[in-house]
């Protein structure tokens, strides 16, 4: 009994060594730099961010595959697709597409990921009568059945409460836009810059679910009135061609895939996986593609603010599923 204690003991403690490792490692970032690989690798975060702190911000949870969105039905039109395409120029008048959003502390890539892709989507389907923010916020902290909040959710699920809540408006953290714009405080994750280090939040809990309006600005407006919702939600799984068709004409989707440990420290070009262990999910705006140097790739916008990797964008392969990328698109189509 006493060996069998000694062992769950060691597991424990070598579980929480595991979790405090520091995550941006040199040997990393020089496997990357030092092969014939398609992209560049150099120190995103601070030295002192662990794997634990990490693994909290990547909080997109997969289901299965009979369980997700309706599948998208293609209208059997085809179009001419340009090689390269992003939505930033397209659709240039929506404010919200130029933007890379801030998590913050918590691991509301979900919900971040799914609100920005609906904001946009909502400004390109309205010609930009609409042209401001919807909130995460609302979305993080009222959709129960999304999962926990920062402690993680499901994409697919947000779209869901989309159609049948909706979402009021809310800038990102500080901006007073909107209803209920982001509370959690946008703060760098990565090397020394111009906010606060990360660490020093903690992980915070989830902020309460409010029905209504608490930016001060907007005291008078009405929560209800304020909502913003999708009429039809679908599902795009492994289809390349259907999933440029639909950004083309529709803008951005949501797209959640896995993360391993050299992603962290993506500078520019072309990312797939080259080294490092499977760490979690994560949640991303997928807002065009293109070819570089001969290889396809996704043009997409992080979460992380737009101090991480290409100013907060990044470039992953297209055609091969790289990290389940392809496997799992999710959007809606909103309801103006």
């Amino acid at each position: 009994m006493k060996a069998v204690y000694l062992v769950l003991l060691l597991v424990a403690v070598t579980a929480a060594l595991d979790l405090d490792q520091q995550l941006e490692r040199d040997e990393i970032i020089d496997a990357v730099n030092s092969g014939h690989s398609t992209w560049t690798a150099g120190r995103n975060f601070n030295p002192s961010i662990t794997k634990k702190y990490i693994k909290h911000l990547l909080g997109t949870f997969r289901r299965p595959e009979g369980s997700r969105l309706p599948a998208l039905v293609d209208d059997g039109l085809e179009i001419d697709l340009p090689k390269n395409f992003d939505a930033r120029e397209k659709w240039s008048k929506c404010i919200s597409l130029q933007e890379v959003r801030d998590q913050g502390p918590c691991g509301s890539c979900w919900a971040v990921g799914a609100a920005a892709a609906f904001t946009d989507r909502y400004c390109i389907a309205s010609k930009m009568a609409f042209n401001g923010h919807l909130s995460a916020e609302e979305l993080l902290s009222c959709c129960y059945e999304c999962g926990d909040g920062c402690n993680g959710g499901f994409s697919d699920m947000a779209w869901g409460y989309f159609e049948s809540n909706g979402i009021v408006t809310g800038g990102d953290y500080h901006s007073h836009e909107g209803c209920q714009p982001y509370t959690l405080p946008t703060c760098e994750h990565h090397v020394p810059g111009k906010r606060k280090n990360c660490k020093a939040y903690g992980n915070l809990p989830t902020p309460p679910c409010k029905s209504k309006c608490y930016n001060k600005k907007y005291k008078d407006h009405s929560f209800i009135k304020d909502h913003h919702k999708v009429k039809s939600t679908f599902s795009i799984s492994n289809n390349v061609k259907q999933t440029q068709k639909e950004i083309f004409n529709n803008g951005p989707l949501e797209a959640s895939f896995t993360v391993y440990e050299d992603f962290l420290s993506y500078k520019s070009g072309v990312y797939q996986h080259t080294s490092g262990g499977y760490l979690g999910g994560h949640a991303v705006k997928v807002i065009g593609w293109g070819v570089e140097k001969n290889v396809p790739y996704w043009l997409v916008a992080n979460s992380w603010n737009s101090d991480w990797g290409d100013h907060g964008f990044f470039k992953i392969k297209r055609g091969n599923d790289e990290c389940g990328f392809e496997d799992d698109m999710s959007g809606g189509y909103p309801d103006v």
